[in-house]
């Protein structure tokens, strides 16, 4: 199956949301490349950066997944 590079952007503003995301990044891992988390604590938010190399369809499942918990948005960048 083709892959593609991606990195999907995600923004926890709820501290309680923070659990059910790193559960949903480990059900991932076997595509996740690496990771990055930053807290802003200024503002009350964490960002997190991970970057892929999956299908398309798990991609989107990822975003699609943590967009579902409360407190959390996702957006995803993929290679052409």
């Amino acid at each position: 199956m083709e892959t593609k590079i991606a990195v999907v952007a995600i923004i926890v503003n709820d501290y309680d949301a923070v659990e059910r995301v790193n559960s949903t990044l480990h059900d991932f891992r076997d595509y996740i490349i690496g990771r990055q988390g930053i807290p802003y604590k200024n503002k009350n938010v964490n960002i997190i950066t991970v970057a892929m190399d999956a299908p398309q369809e798990y991609i989107n499942s990822l975003s699609g997944k943590l967009g579902m918990i409360n407190g959390v948005t996702s957006k995803v960048l993929t290679t052409k």
